[in-house]
């Protein structure tokens, strides 16, 4: 069986690899040394086994999964031949992505599709002015990429449908949920979903209306709540459209239309109250409330993982 081969070491890295090899997908972990790939490596084999392993692997414990998998250097990789899926996990600079795609285009056979997991930087920028760009694409994951199913393959100006297509039903092999962005816009689809969001949910904390936690608790058990059953779209189609109608007459000229981040939000950043990495965001967070509400977001990511497979 052909391998995925994943260009970067780093927690994304981890992610995407794990969901491969939890579906007995053989994957080579390509970094700046071995050292770090062999790291990323075992990361994500004790992430494939925490989401559990289906298939030729699942009778195999980690060390002899491992032996069948790649890892190495990119500069020194030549068995892109054997790859049927080249994805790029670098670090978010425009830069150094350009760098590893302009590498890629010289080495990865022209057949074989290349997908950036970007999440700002557009596909067409990446993939400037490279001869093969046409087989280059988004695919955007969202943390932790292990569990979260989502995967958007985001066409560039140049790339053929056929190639974004196929990476679609990769996907689909594997169990996630890909979705085709035929537009290489900011954001993608799922990010300018949920910056719209954003948007309007810190402006009503902006202008005192609501308070963060409350904001938290109206998304979580209202809408929030029943999109984990079905969508935005689909929900709409069994309340009906007529309703939501008359609501946006009312609604819509009040939203918000900031352009620029609230001042609150502003003064959070300057302050390097960062969240819970800085230990205070809107408030403080001790290390015992990060370990618990971590915890809490991973069992329920799971349970959520669960109800979405239901019939």
């Amino acid at each position: 069986m052909k391998s995925v081969v994943v260009v970067g070491t780093g927690i994304m890295g981890a992610g995407i690899a794990a969901g491969f090899l939890a579906r007995s997908i053989p994957v080579t972990i390509l970094g700046r040394n071995k050292e770090k790939a062999e790291a990323c490596l075992d990361k994500a084999l004790t992430l494939a086994k925490k989401i559990g392993v289906e298939g030729d692997n699942a009778t195999k414990d980690q060390a002899d999964i491992k032996k069948q998998q790649v890892v190495g250097i990119v500069e020194e990789y030549q068995g892109w031949n054997d790859s049927m899926w080249v994805i790029e996990t670098v670090a978010e600079n425009l830069a150094l992505k350009q760098e590893v795609f302009k590498y890629l285009d010289q080495v990865v056979p022209a057949n074989i599709p290349i997908g950036s997991n970007s999440s700002g930087f557009p596909i067409s920028k990446i993939a400037e002015g490279l001869k093969t760009a046409n087989r280059m694409m988004g695919a955007h994951y969202f943390m932790p990429a292990e569990v979260v199913p989502l995967v958007e393959i985001v066409m560039g100006q140049k790339t053929d449908i056929q190639y974004a297509e196929q990476a679609c039903e990769l996907y689909r092999s594997v169990d996630k949920k890909p979705v085709l962005v035929k537009k290489d816009i900011p954001g993608f689809l799922a990010n300018r979903i949920q910056h719209a969001l954003m948007r309007e949910a810190l402006s009503l904390v902006q202008e005192g209306i609501a308070t963060p936690e409350d904001i938290d608790d109206a998304v979580r058990y209202s809408f929030g709540f029943r999109y984990a059953a079905v969508g935005p779209m689909t929900q709409k189609e069994i309340s009906g459209w007529d309703g939501m109608a008359n609501a946006a007459k009312e609604i819509y000229p009040s939203l918000s239309n900031i352009t620029t981040l609230p001042p609150k939000v502003v003064q959070l950043m300057a302050d390097g109250k960062t969240g819970m990495k800085a230990g205070e965001g809107f408030r403080k967070w001790s290390p015992e409330e990060i370990a618990q509400v971590s915890d809490s977001y991973s069992r329920r990511l799971k349970a959520a993982f669960d109800v979405l497979n239901i019939e």
